[in-house]
């Protein structure tokens, strides 16, 4: 994640333990992915209430940017920055693959850079990635256009066979209502380095250093 922004900025972002509860005047806060307190209980369940996310929830009401992604995202959910659940993949079993995404908006600063329905792909890495939320709140991150990401094929066709954990709408990732937050479970970080293979997450991040200039 941090070479990724160190890519497009020449800067190192700062490191904060999660302990740490001064984090001044951020223009962004990443959420990362990979495993905290081992993921017992629910994945993102103790996270979220590490000391750190008393200032992150306090700074994300306030208007900083913040995204979370893959764990990220699952405490961003627990500390209900964003709607719904993240449950286990419908299979039960712990994917790690090369997905594609369909970019499903680009109205919002983390995503000004892609067009609409543009397509990448990034890996999954996760054993609960299945999004759940009710009719109500589904209506409603459609209808407020906050759904940001859904899990397609390489042609771009979403339906079931392109769904890898039972997503319902085959989400991948949201916005908050203020679209100051997004949260999803794909690591787009993993497309941005020449040695990885592929440039497609690029757009993710060009868009926020944009948005923070």
């Amino acid at each position: 994640m941090a070479q990724a922004f160190r890519r497009l900025t020449g800067k190192t972002p700062q490191f904060v333990w999660h302990k740490d509860t001064d984090l001044g005047k951020p223009d962004l806060i990443v959420l990362p992915g990979g495993f905290s307190y081992g993921d017992y209980l629910r994945c993102g369940a103790m996270a979220a209430h590490s000391p750190v996310m008393k200032e992150v929830i306090a700074l994300a009401k306030k208007g900083t940017r913040v995204m979370g992604i893959c764990n990220g995202f699952q405490v961003l959910v627990e500390t209900e920055l964003l709607p719904g659940a993240l449950l286990r993949n419908r299979s039960l079993k712990f994917i790690c693959k090369q997905v594609h995404l369909k970019a499903a908006t680009n109205q919002n600063s983390f995503m000004s850079r892609f067009k609409k329905d543009q397509i990448i792909q990034v890996p999954i890495a996760h054993g609960e990635g299945n999004f759940f939320a009710d009719e109500a709140t589904l209506k409603q991150l459609e209808d407020q256009d906050r759904i940001a990401f859904r899990y397609c094929n390489e042609s771009g066709i979403v339906n079931d066979d392109a769904n890898p954990n039972g997503s319902l709408g085959n989400i991948a990732g949201i916005l908050s209502e203020s679209k100051t937050i997004l949260g999803m479970m794909p690591h787009p970080e993993n497309a941005t380095q020449d040695h990885q293979g592929n440039l497609t997450g690029l757009p993710l991040f060009e868009s926020i250093v944009k948005a923070m200039n």
